[in-house]
C-alpha cells in the first residue's frame, strides 16, 4: 500500500462541506469589501520567492519545494500567496486599472516544514493584498476583512497584535543598535542566528529556539527607531483602529517571517490551537512590487491558513454548515422501474433538486436503510404495482408518511404532505 506523504491530509467527502461552508463565507466577506478574486500558479520561478520573500528567511532557506524542470528552470512549489500576485500585478499591467487593486486568493501552499496542529507541509490560505493604497485606512481595512471573516465564524476568543517595523532608512538604524545588543551575546544563540547576524539581523526576532527567544526577549525594538514618516503612519493605523472600535495591542516582537515587510505587521491570535496560535497574519509591503521588477507601489495584506482557522472552530465547537444530503432518494424496486427511476431523477435534477438513484440493485429494505444513513429528506419507491398505477410512492423520512402521486418532477415536489396518503 501506498500511503500519503508526510505532512499531507486527504479532505474526504464527509468533511469537504466544512471546506466549502468556510470557503463560501470567505467569498462573501471578500463581496462586502469589493475583493475580486485572483489564481496564480501552483509553482513560479524560484528566483520570484528568493527576491521576494527573501533568501534570509527561514521558508526559502530551509521549506521551500524546489525543482527543476526539464527545460533546466528552477522551479518552486509556493510557499505563501503574495510575491505570486505581485508578479501577477506587474505581468499584467493591473497597475493601468483604477487603484487600489484588491484581491483574495484561496489557495495551497507548500513548505517543507515539522508538521504541527493545524499547519501541514501542503497547506492552504486565504489571503488578501491590496495594491496601490498608501494610506492607514488601508491597513485599518485589511485587519477589518479578517475580523469580519472571524465575526462570522462566531470566533470570539482572538487577539489582535499590531507592530511597526519602519521603512528601510529605519531599519538601517535599528539594524546598529539590534547588533549592537546581540554582539555580545553570540555564542548563546543557534547557528542560524548567528549566520543571520551580519545578513539580515531583523531575522534573529523571528527565532523560534527557546535561547533564542530569551536572549532577543529584551533587545531593542523597531518602535523606538522609527523614522518621523513611519511614525506617523503606525499612530494612524492605531487610530483608525481606536474609531473603529477594534481591540488591539501593540507587540513590539512581532516582525513576521518574510523579509518584504515594512511598517505595519498584525497578527491575530488564538489561545486554542497551542503555542503556534497565528491564525491570521499579515502587514505592509511597499517594497515588494519593486522587488520583483514592478514600479514602487505601495501594498498590504494578509494570509490566514484555513487548516488552523477549521482547527481553531473546532475547538471552540462552532457550526461549519451541514453535511450534504439527497432531497431525493429514487428507489426502484424491480428491473421495469429503472428507466423511470433514471428519467424521474434528470427531471428533478433539472429543478434544482439533489437526487441519488440506486445503483446496486438492493431489495426495498436495504434501500431504505440506505437512504437514511445519507441523510435522504425523501425516498420515491418505483415498484410494480406503482407502475401499474401510473403512480410513485414519495416517503417522508422525517415523519415516515407516504404519499401516493404522479411520476413527474412537479408532481412528486408538490406531492410533500399533500397528496394520497398510504
Amino acid at each position: 500500500m501506498i500511503n500519503i506523504p508526510k505532512g499531507t491530509k486527504d479532505v474526504l467527502p464527509q468533511d469537504a462541506y466544512r471546506w466549502h461552508y468556510l470557503e463560501n463565507t470567505m467569498r462573501d466577506v471578500a463581496r462586502l469589501f469589493c475583493i475580486d478574486e485572483i489564481r496564480t500558479p501552483v509553482f513560479e520561478h524560484t528566483e520570484l520567492f528568493l527576491r521576494g520573500v527573501g533568501d534570509t528567511t527561514d521558508i526559502v532557506n530551509k521549506e521551500m519545494y524546489t525543482f527543476e524542470d526539464k527545460g533546466g528552470r528552477s522551479m518552486t512549489l509556493k510557499p505563501e500567496g503574495t510575491a505570486g500576485v505581485a508578479r501577477a500585478f506587474i505581468e499584467n499591467a493591473l497597475y493601468a486599472n483604477p487603484q487600489p487593486t484588491k484581491m483574495y486568493y484561496i489557495t495551497p501552499v507548500f513548505r517543507y516544514e515539522r508538521p504541527q496542529a493545524g499547519r501541514l507541509r501542503e497547506h492552504h490560505q486565504f489571503g488578501i493584498e491590496y495594491f496601490g493604497a498608501s494610506s492607514p485606512l488601508a491597513d485599518v481595512e485589511v485587519m477589518t476583512v479578517a475580523a469580519t471573516l472571524f465575526k462570522r465564524l462566531g470566533i470570539g476568543n482572538l487577539s489582535l497584535r499590531i507592530n511597526s517595523i519602519g521603512c528601510p532608512e529605519c531599519r538601517v538604524r535599528y539594524n546598529v543598535a539590534l547588533r549592537a545588543y546581540l554582539q555580545s551575546r553570540l555564542d548563546d544563540m543557534c547557528p542560524v542566528c548567528r549566520e543571520r547576524f551580519d545578513k539580515n539581523p531583523l531575522r534573529i526576532l523571528d527565532c523560534k529556539e527557546a535561547g533564542c527567544k530569551a536572549i532577543t526577549a529584551q533587545a531593542p525594538v523597531t518602535l523606538d527607531y522609527l523614522c518621523d514618516e513611519c511614525r506617523t503612519h503606525h499612530e494612524q493605523v492605531c487610530a483608525g483602529l481606536d474609531a473603529i472600535g477594534m481591540a488591539y495591542e501593540i507587540d513590539p516582537h512581532i516582525v513576521r517571517g518574510l523579509d518584504y515587510y515594512t511598517r505595519t505587521v498584525f497578527e491575530f491570535i488564538s489561545s486554542n490551537i497551542g503555542a503556534q496560535g497565528t491564525v491570521c497574519g499579515g502587514g505592509r509591503y511597499n517594497n515588494l512590487v519593486e522587488q520583483v521588477g514592478g514600479k514602487p507601489t505601495p501594498a498590504v495584506g494578509f494570509g490566514m491558513g484555513i487548516e488552523r482557522l477549521l482547527l481553531t472552530c473546532e475547538q471552540l465547537g462552532l457550526p461549519l454548515g451541514q453535511a450534504y444530503a439527497p432531497d431525493y432518494y429514487i428507489a426502484p424496486l424491480c428491473e421495469d422501474a429503472k428507466g423511470l427511476a433514471a428519467n424521474l431523477a434528470a427531471q428533478l435534477r433539472d429543478a434544482g433538486k439533489a437526487v441519488s438513484v440506486d445503483l446496486l440493485d438492493r431489495g426495498m429494505k436495504a434501500q431504505l436503510k440506505y437512504a437514511n444513513k445519507i441523510g435522504a429528506r425523501h425516498v420515491v419507491l418505483i415498484g410494480e404495482d406503482e407502475l401499474a398505477g401510473n403512480r410513485v410512492n414519495v416517503k417522508d423520512m422525517t415523519t415516515g408518511e407516504s404519499t401516493m402521486t404522479q411520476p413527474s418532477a412537479t408532481a412528486i415536489v408538490a406531492a410533500d404532505g399533500k397528496g394520497e396518503r398510504i
